[in-house]
């Protein structure tokens, strides 16, 4: 037999920008994170409420040896110039700063099941071949098929994701709820679109909000696809809901964590109640969530808002290789939301809950043979991955804050887990299958 001496290939490690991440104590006012960073760095501090509205402008602050400061999050970012070692030491010995990073990109989720399928394909070498002890030891077995006796199918009418999370069977619609989907924008004259009320901004520099990747006219369409569909069966959970659309990834599906903090905050200052994230970066095994994305997260929930993100697509389930939730899904703060197929079993790409206290799946949602809005001449397409599983959740989340006034923040987090249909194991569904409300009583 062969001798295998190494171990599953691990994810490439997050990918820097060169600009800096400081987060800062909760108590921390927005004078003292300013004096703090200047003093420190020698940069010109601005509040992220000061910044004009393009995304040039924000590109413009940052070149000049200046730092944009969140003060929802209690998070500055920095483009250091000269001497960075030096600069960044004195940063980190302030006891009002908790973490210091670099910043990272981030991907559409179908970008990082396409970026890591070399390793993927790897692994599934080794495990085809026979890999050695190590190996076991570091992957988790595959929990048992879900046997439900359940199994949808599309329509003329509506899909089968409607119907599995009961959105065609809804008296709500998501009239008169905000929500946001972050992504790579929207084909703003997409029949199912065009004409209506879309509130939009780009924060990708040098790109407008009009999508071209399709990414983000997909799960924008699953939130709040046109009932009737001017396009073939009805397709969107909440197709009345008020849309807010950022584009924080760019055309080829990357984006950068400024970005994407700039959209998350627009989102929360809109009054988004949920706010759909199919977007973020593999984790390794054991790897603790970011403190960053758990205040942000705590953040919106204060303010009446709930972040719901994909859970990531880098598991290969039929070869029991279960991959840890991605950030920054896997903040306790930030709803993680696995995938399901037509028959409720969990998408053998699903991420799963393998890392206590952080790093969770919270809900699922349908993944598999989703079809929603693609961008012209297209229209219309049919894409895999927890990415369509999360604006689900969303969808759903805008029917629920609309059947209760009262479900905001953590209230409307807990509605969403109480409904959940219970599917199997909380590693790989959460507390299950989002549910719609049917009528006007909470959950």
């Amino acid at each position: 037999m062969p001798n295998h001496t190494h171990n599953f290939p691990k994810p490439p490690r997050p990918q820097p920008t060169g600009r800096y991440l400081v987060l800062f104590q909760p108590d921390a006012d927005l004078s003292s994170v300013r004096s703090i960073v200047e003093r420190s760095t020698g940069a010109k501090t601005i509040d992220s409420r000061e910044l004009s509205t393009t995304s040039e402008a924000v590109e413009s602050v940052l070149s000049q040896d200046n730092a944009i400061v969140f003060d929802r999050f209690k998070v500055a970012v920095i483009a250091p110039q000269g001497d960075t070692g030096v600069r960044m030491a004195a940063l980190q010995a302030s006891e009002s700063v908790r973490q210091l990073r670099p910043e990272f990109y981030m991907f559409a989720i179908d970008e990082l099941q396409q970026r890591y399928a070399n390793w993927v394909r790897e692994g599934l070498q080794l495990l085809a071949e026979g890999a050695t002890s190590g190996f076991g030891s570091a992957r988790p077995v595959i929990g048992k098929a879900n046997f439900l006796g359940t199994s949808f199918a599309d329509t003329e009418e509506f899909t089968w994701s409607l119907a599995a999370v009961g959105a065609n069977r809804s008296a709500f619609t998501g009239q008169g709820i905000r929500v946001a989907v972050l992504d790579t924008g929207l084909d703003l004259a997409h029949p199912d679109f065009a004409g209506r009320q879309i509130v939009t901004r780009s924060f990708v520099q040098n790109e407008d909000v009009q999508d071209v990747k399709g990414h983000g006219t997909h799960t924008a369409g699953t939130i709040a696809g046109r009932n009737p569909s001017k396009i073939g069966r009805r397709y969107g959970v909440a197709p009345d809901v008020e849309l807010h659309v950022g584009k924080v990834l760019n055309n080829s599906g990357s984006g950068t964590e400024l970005d994407i903090l700039n959209g998350m905050n627009w989102a929360i200052e809109q009054g988004c109640v949920a706010i759909s994230m199919s977007l973020g970066r593999a984790t390794s095994p054991g790897e603790d969530p970011d403190p960053l994305y758990e205040e942000v997260g705590a953040a919106a929930l204060r303010e009446g808002s709930v972040i719901i993100a994909a859970a990531g697509n880098e598991s290969s389930r039929s070869f029991d290789f279960i991959a840890p939730v991605g950030a920054p899904a896997n903040a306790p703060s930030i709803m993680a939301v696995a995938a399901v197929d037509p028959n409720l079993n969990v998408a053998p790409f699903s991420c799963g809950g393998l890392t206590a206290g952080g790093g969770e799946v919270n809900i699922s949602g349908p993944g598999m043979s989703v079809y929603s809005s693609f961008p012209r001449p297209q229209l219309s397409k049919v894409l895999q991955g927890t990415s369509m599983a999360c604006p689900h959740v969303a969808g759903v989340a805008a029917l629920w804050a609309q059947s209760d006034r009262t479900l905001r923040g953590q209230k409307l987090w807990d509605a969403l887990e109480r409904s959940a249909r219970e599917i199997g194991s909380l590693r790989d569904y959460g507390r299950g299958l989002v549910q719609a409300p049917d009528s006007g009583v909470g959950a």
